[in-house]
Parts: structure tokens; C-alpha cells; sequence
């Protein structure tokens, strides 16, 4: 399980890098490079939050996965929904990176984006919950029942950022990006995340 589990989040960060192509000859041919590349901006930022974030749920669903001795049909299934979750990831990254700048479409973008994120973090905590609270007796060593709750509680931190970072991109497509932005750091700091401490 954890290997298909490397093998579908290693597909995904690596199709984040699709989206930002080079500038064609025929563009540059009016400008110059340096001029179009920094018009990709929006690609550059959208890539950076989301690498971070797939990477940090990378390094959390490990730390999930490696508690476990064994896992049953409910824990395979519950880790194909979160899979799917972060698989969709690139999809939703482009398309924030493509209408940021632009006059329409910006804020359905931005929902879209922050909802995208959004559904990874509910599934990581479905999952996460169903092992600690529901599945102890399949974890490789016995956890307190209250250190598993602590871990939990970690794990369910980020929901209530993202809600609201998916709720004003009805406002502000920059609002949903900061917030996003501003997770991705703060749980790349080991002081949020620890070697064990749960993400989302």
C-alpha cells in the first residue's frame, strides 16, 4: 500500500512542473524572454504552494502508514479516495496559475483551487482518524488513547484554514492563494510538523 502510495503522489508533485512551459520563439519575437517568463509568474507561485503541500502530505501519509502492521479493505479504500484527492492536485494548480491574472474566471478558479486542497485535507483526516480511533488494534505498537487523540487534533488543524481559503475565493482569488501559501510554510516548519506530527 505504501509504495502505490509513493508511486501516485510521485505522478502528481512531478505533473505540477507541466503546466509552466516555455515561452514560444514566436512570443518572444515581440518582447523578449525574460519579459514572457515573468508573465508566468502566476505558474511559478500556484507550483511552489502545491509542491509543498503534496510533499508534506508525502511526508505525513508515511508517518500514518508506517504506525500500521497491517491494513484491512476499510484502510485501502479510505487511502484510494485520498490518492484520488491529490491526484487531481495538478489539474487544479493550472488552473489557478491560468485565470489568476485573468478578467473572468478568477474566483471559480481560486474555489476550485482552495476546494481541491480542501478534500485532500478531509480525506487525510478521515483516514487518519479511522486508523487511530477505529483501527488501533492493527497499529504496530499500542499509542495511548489520549497521545492518539493529540495526533489527530494536529492532524484536523488545517481544515478550518482551508474552508475559509475555498469560502473567500468568492472574494479574493489572492486571499485563497496566501492562505494556501501561508499553510504550505507553516507546516514545512518542523515546529508544526515534527518527524511525526500529522499534516492537514
Amino acid at each position: 500500500m505504501e509504495a502505490f502510495s509513493d508511486g501516485v503522489i510521485a505522478v502528481a508533485i512531478t505533473l505540477l512542473v507541466l503546466a509552466i512551459v516555455p515561452p514560444s520563439l514566436e512570443t518572444t519575437a515581440n518582447t523578449s524572454l525574460i519579459y514572457e517568463l515573468g508573465k508566468q509568474w502566476p505558474h511559478y507561485i500556484a507550483y511552489v504552494i502545491s509542491f509543498m503541500t503534496i510533499g508534506i502530505i508525502w511526508i505525513n501519509h508515511h508517518a500514518m502508514i508506517s504506525r500500521l502492521a497491517q491494513a484491512d479493505h476499510s484502510i485501502l479504500i479510505l487511502n484510494l479516495i485520498l490518492l484520488m484527492t491529490i491526484a487531481i492536485l495538478p489539474f487544479a494548480t493550472d488552473l489557478m496559475a491560468t485565470y489568476l491574472p485573468a478578467d473572468h474566471g478568477q474566483k471559480l478558479a481560486a474555489g476550485v483551487y482552495g476546494g481541491a486542497f480542501l478534500l485532500m485535507a478531509v480525506a487525510f483526516s478521515v483516514l487518519n482518524r479511522h486508523i487511530l480511533l477505529y483501527r488501533a488494534h492493527m497499529l504496530s505498537t499500542e499509542i495511548p488513547l489520549e497521545e492518539r487523540r493529540r495526533i489527530l487534533v494536529r492532524a484536523t488543524a488545517g481544515l478550518v484554514p482551508y474552508v475559509l481559503a475555498t469560502a473567500l475565493a468568492a472574494v479574493s482569488a489572492y486571499a485563497t492563494l496566501a492562505i494556501c501559501g501561508a499553510l504550505a510554510v507553516f507546516y514545512a516548519l518542523p515546529i508544526a510538523s515534527g518527524t511525526t506530527t500529522q499534516h492537514q
